[in-house]
């Protein structure tokens, strides 16, 4: 493996095939993640143009969590090549990230029902990251640091 500047720390081989797999899985994830929020923004930019209200709260969020897609999906390719860091940050974010998206549509009066649904579906898709990420092949590729 050519010296990236990045610090490989995995014990298990990060060409294993289920240890790819499972990068893979994940980069589609954060790609449906990223598709939805595209969706998001469309349908506010749409929902103004056709002279209804959108307020800030919801345009900032919707470039937030659009912009955040393509840095998680930066951040999932150098933990393929074998980035502990970045491999923790995409585990950090894809189990935090649905919480507070589904606990700012939950605050009363902050937007519309149907802005608070079209974020709410990107959750998931993030929430399955979490578990991936989680999940064995991947644990063995990036033990737990003490």
């Amino acid at each position: 493996m050519a010296n990236t500047g990045l610090t490989t720390t995995a014990t298990a081989p990060l060409g294993e095939a289920r240890t790819q797999d499972a990068f893979a899985t994940i980069k589609k994830c954060v790609t449906l993640f990223g598709v939805v929020g595209v969706i998001v923004l469309g349908v506010v930019a749409v929902t103004t143009f056709a002279g209804q209200e959108a307020s800030a709260f919801m345009w900032i969020r919707g470039v937030i969590l659009v912009a955040v897609a393509p840095l998680i999906h930066r951040m999932t390719v150098r933990a393929s090549q074998g980035s502990y860091k970045d491999f923790a940050r995409v585990r950090t974010l894809s189990a935090t990230l649905p919480i507070a998206i589904v606990a700012v549509d939950l605050i009363p009066g902050l937007c519309p029902a149907w802005y608070a649904v079209l974020q709410g579906l990107s959750a998931p898709a993030l929430g399955g990251v979490a578990l991936i990420t989680r999940g064995s092949s991947l644990r063995a590729a990036f033990p737990a640091r003490k």
